[in-house]
């Protein structure tokens, strides 16, 4: 479950953000995760609120992920399509001369402070 680092890493940025804006409390962090980030939304608020409320500035903290669904392109047709229904080969020519567009990310979007 690699889900628990992910998390250290978010306290470790979200604190650093609350610290330099002199923050009390984040109420709220929003997450974009990909679709084949190979991240579980599920394991991740999991771990979550085991890690967040260990830090006082993070206690209670809610965190809200949104899925960015995965986008692949063809340099052959130049068209794009959903990763996750079709894999590597385009379903409009049936070349593998594809590449993930997005779907791949797992970033923090906003924090929200109270």
């Amino acid at each position: 479950m690699h889900e628990l680092g992910i998390v250290f890493y978010i306290i470790k940025d979200v604190k650093k953000v609350a610290e330099e804006n002199k923050v009390a409390h984040v109420g709220k962090v929003v997450m974009n995760i990909g679709e084949v980030s190979t991240v579980v939304p599920e394991y991740l608020t999991d771990c979550w609120r085991w890690a967040a409320d260990k830090e006082d500035v993070l206690r209670g903290c809610e965190l809200k992920v949104n899925t960015i669904p995965a986008v692949t392109h063809c340099d052959a047709c130049g068209k794009d399509y959903p990763t996750v229904a079709h894999g590597r080969t385009c379903p409009f020519c049936q070349s593998g001369e594809t590449w993930l567009l997005r779907g791949n990310e797992v970033e923090i979007k906003e924090i929200d402070v109270n």
